[in-house]
């Protein structure tokens, strides 16, 4: 009785810890834990104590990790985790996934051209999942998943930090596209050279196709210039059609309406593919909601 005692024990401690450790703040903590600020501070003095380490730098109001705190973290946040979605895994090993959210960040583009067959297949099979989609990308997205706030991610990632896994599933090609009748239409194996003349209209430069554009165009010695800065595909493609200038983007956001409307040149012989797949922090547990969506995306994309 004392033995299963001190495991719970501890596994209050463990989970106060991470929370403080996740939120940098005792009173959020507290809040996320219904407990009170004294309750989770004495919780992490005794798990100090319990671990004979200093978990937390403790300055003024600011608090952070310590090295052993960090890595006690990364040790402990994936057992908690995993304890604290043990019914809703038990379940689905049962053959019973009839509840609980799923969260996914994703950018604009990725949810409009990229998720919705897997989200359409993951609701028809699991009715019961509630899912969240939060229209976040680059560095927010990251955080959201370093933070727990989100199971997983899905986008495109051209610089892979060492905490983060990064698995592609489906690829696309690069094309240019310009409004019906521009000159560049009229061209045969199209150069940068014959786009340089012509002002770009780009995503945010802290996106990476800003950052793919600018390496392919000095790798070739051409230069570029940049007319507008839009956020997401389908801004872009409304202001091309309307004659603001042209774009380049990958081929997943292109419609059979666009290729109506639109000048489309492939430009694969300059561009590198655009990868977009499933974005996960190492060592974090993953629901079985969260595993089930990968594996249904994979299906959709690779058979």
């Amino acid at each position: 009785m004392t033995t299963i005692y001190y495991k719970q024990n501890r596994l209050k401690k463990l989970r106060a810890f991470c929370q403080v450790a996740k939120y940098g703040s005792v009173t959020k903590a507290a809040e996320r834990l219904f407990a009170s600020q004294p309750t989770i501070s004495l919780q992490i003095q005794a798990l100090e104590r319990e671990m004979d380490v200093t978990l937390f730098e403790r300055n003024g109001p600011q608090i952070n990790l310590t090295v052993e705190g960090k890595i006690l973290y990364e040790l402990s946040e994936p057992l908690v985790q995993s304890i604290d979605h043990l019914h809703e895994t038990f379940s689905a090993h049962c053959g019973n996934l009839s509840s609980g959210e799923l969260s996914i960040a994703a950018g604009e583009s990725t949810i409009l051209y990229v998720l919705p067959k897997p989200v359409q297949n993951f609701t028809k099979q699991y009715p019961e999942i509630k899912i969240r989609l939060a229209n976040e990308t680059g560095r927010d997205g990251l955080e959201m998943l370093r933070n727990n706030e989100i199971d997983i991610a899905i986008g495109s990632m051209l610089e892979i930090p060492e905490d983060i896994d990064y698995e592609p599933v489906v690829s696309y090609n690069p094309v240019l596209i310009a409004p019906k009748n521009h000159p560049l239409s009229k061209l045969e194996n199209i150069q940068l050279s014959d786009i340089s003349p012509y002002g770009l209209i780009l995503p945010p430069r802290h996106l990476s196709t800003w950052r793919i554009v600018k390496m392919v165009f000095a790798q070739h010695n051409t230069n570029y210039t940049v007319k507008l800065e839009a956020g997401g595909w389908e801004v872009i493609k409304r202001y091309v059609k309307i004659g603001m200038g042209i774009s380049i983007v990958t081929d997943v956001c292109i419609t059979e309406v666009d290729r109506k409307e639109l000048t489309i040149i492939p430009l694969d012989h300059y561009f590198p593919k655009r990868s977009y797949g499933i974005v996960t922090r190492k060592g974090k547990f993953l629901s079985t909601s969260a595993e089930r969506f990968i594996d249904l995306m994979k299906q959709c994309y690779t058979g």
